[in-house]
């Protein structure tokens, strides 16, 4: 009897022909092509034959509504299918069209799909008419479980707005290697890349576009299918302020704050009478928070003042110059063929910069009068964003500290003095860089720091547990040559290596500011306990932290093995796993059971590998 009952209540089954259907919704319309035509280039798109899914993110698929939330994590021929026919496209481009080629009606999709335009600093008409996706698809917009959802590929041939197509001067064909960015594909393992840091960050509490699929095209190339909640940049509204375009710029704008409201991220109703104020002061308290977590956790994303490589939504996008690095090393620099991006320390000056032109934006939305932008030097805003940045930037060192929310909260309403002078003591050690000068590096140049503050955190913790005890602590917590070589890089020079009476006093003033905060903590905060601390801290300054050169082997070690014959499906069990692993975010990792995680004997030897690299890595850039 109870058997029947449990039949008759089950939810009906979706057919094998229904349950990827929401798959079509992703046909190329967005009605961003409605709401702003002059936003993009729109392209017949063709569907490639002989591409293969290499991953996939079932977890954001079921975020999305496009797998059934008891789906499994294991791909059929039916999905395979499913995720080609959706994604597996190449554009019909300007040169095709010259070149008049015809392709079989049967690869044909039955709607254009867009390229965007937004400010891009590679390009010499700095105003946004030439800039955009360079090889980048929208696939279209998904109402999912979680809210709104914008996905995109990129690898699908060269657009009009590539910086090559630009400086070349004439349409270029998909696949060429004559100009710099007028490629149109994707390498292989900058997807694979991609992919697994992008997890790692969404994991770690980063807000940032997300991988959903590779598609393998073959030859080292591939396609990568990304989605967000919101794939927008500050850069798809600045070319119109650039441009002087007073009514697109107040299509686009409206376009976003509509968008967010329907997603629940920010509370502004589209009549609201103050609305564009109220949109400043969201992008500004985002930003500032962001880039504090940025500066905190040592991630260097190529902020700049064209508001291309971030989310308006202040999230990470584009993973080709993003790096995680193990030390504060902040006179790292990318080189970007003709350029060197900017570093750690301005993230800040860049992300204040661009919070200076959407002041410029929403004044001009306002008055219908646009003013210069220096004209806006010392607005409000500006100071609002400092007071935002300290504020972020205080709450993710007390976090990394090991205090709960909460306990950051009390620390800074009431003890906000101490607090600054314990960061302005660990933030001096953070900046010491090794004797020697400038260097180049295999993707740009850098001065490496020489000591690592992390292992600090987790040393410091460990002692007071060892004394049983904040105020029965003696000062110092740790004998300053052992500290000193507690916390000196393994990298670091032999003269790096040598300790000064100036860092004696230094660290002697650390251990003292940091046992007065856990005082305070103690006998201010009722919630505070001792050893909640110590795992946290352990947890989340744990060594074994990806590093962009880490990030580079790891995937050459992937692409090598899956050479040899080890399966997509292994391959992806393997990243799952690492992803999970490098979960540091302690509230993030509540719940989680035990890894089921079985892999072949050479799945396991890419594993060793991964975690070797990671180790070898773990103070690198």
């Amino acid at each position: 009897m109870e058997k029947s009952t449990a039949l008759r209540l089950r939810q009906p089954r979706r057919s094998q022909q229904e349950e990827y259907e929401d798959f079509e919704i992703l046909d190329g319309s967005h009605p961003w092509i409605q709401q702003v035509p002059e936003g993009s280039i729109t392209y017949s798109v063709r569907q490639l034959d002989g591409g293969k899914v290499a991953y996939f993110n079932y977890e954001l698929a079921k975020e999305m509504g496009l797998l059934s939330s008891q789906h499994p994590k294991k791909m059929n021929r039916r999905l395979e299918k499913k995720i080609l026919e959706t994604f597996c496209l190449r554009i019909i481009n300007e040169y095709d069209q010259e070149k008049g080629r015809q392709y079989p009606t049967s690869q044909l999709k039955k709607n254009s799909y867009m390229a965007t335009r937004y400010l891009q600093l590679q390009h010499p008409d700095k105003t946004g008419r030439t800039s955009g996706d360079g090889r980048c698809i929208w696939n279209g917009q998904i109402q999912g479980p979680t809210g709104l959802w914008d996905v995109s590929s990129r690898g699908t041939g060269v657009t009009a707005l590539a910086p090559g197509v630009v400086a070349a001067g004439c349409p270029l064909e998909s696949g060429n290697k004559d100009h710099g960015y007028g490629c149109g594909l994707a390498e292989i393992d900058e997807l694979y890349g991609a992919a697994l840091m992008a997890e790692i960050f969404y994991h770690n509490g980063l807000n940032t576009e997300r991988m959903l699929a590779i598609i393998d095209l073959g030859g080292g190339y591939g396609i990568g299918v990304r989605a967000g909640k919101n794939l927008f940049r500050p850069a798809h509204l600045f070319l119109y302020l650039k441009q002087g375009q007073y009514d697109s710029l107040k299509r686009a704008t409206n376009y976003l704050i509509d968008h967010q409201f329907r997603n629940e991220e920010w509370s502004i109703h589209p009549q609201h009478p103050k609305k564009y104020q109220a949109f400043l002061d969201e992008v500004c308290e985002s930003f500032a928070q962001l880039v504090a977590q940025l500066d905190r956790d040592y991630i260097f994303a190529w902020l700049d003042w064209d508001g291309d490589n971030v989310l308006i939504n202040a999230g990470i996008i584009d993973y080709g110059s993003v790096r995680q690095f193990g030390l504060r090393h902040d006179q790292y620099r990318y080189d970007d063929q003709d350029r060197y991006s900017t570093t750690l320390n301005e993230q800040r000056l860049k992300a204040r910069r661009i919070i200076q032109s959407f002041a410029q934006l929403t004044d001009y939305l306002i008055h219908r009068d646009k003013r210069p932008l220096a004209k806006f030097n010392n607005h409000p805003i500006l100071q609002k964003f400092d007071q935002h940045f300290q504020y972020y930037l205080l709450d993710r060192f007390l976090y990394q500290v090991g205090f709960t929310r909460r306990q950051r909260e009390i620390l800074l309403e009431s003890h906000r003095k101490d607090v600054d002078r314990l960061f302005a003591h660990w933030a001096y050690f953070e900046k010491v860089k090794t004797y020697k000068k400038l260097t180049k590096v295999a993707d740009g140049i850098n001065r490496p720091a020489i000591f690592n503050m992390r292992r600090a955190f987790i040393e410091l913790a460990q002692r007071l547990s060892e004394v049983q005890g904040v105020e029965k602590t003696p000062l110092p917590l740790i004998p300053e040559r052992d500290f000193f070589k507690l916390i000196i890089a393994d990298s670091a020079a032999r003269k790096d290596k040598r300790m000064t009476s100036r860092l004696k006093t230094r660290i002697r003033r650390l251990q003292s500011q940091y046992q007065k905060v856990l005082e305070l903590a103690q006998r201010s905060i009722s919630s505070f306990a001792l050893p909640e601390l110590i795992d946290r801290t352990e947890s989340i300054n744990r060594p074994d932290r990806i590093t962009g050169n880490a990030l580079i082997n790891i995937v050459g070690e992937i692409l090598r093995e899956k050479k040899q014959g080890l399966k997509d499906g292994d391959i992806q069990q393997i990243m799952d796993q690492f992803i999970l692993s490098q979960c540091l975010h302690p509230e993030s990792l509540e719940g989680q059971g035990p890894s089921r995680l079985h892999p072949s004997r050479q799945g396991h030897r890419l594993m060793r590998s991964i975690l070797s690299l990671i180790q070898g890595y773990k103070e690198d850039i």
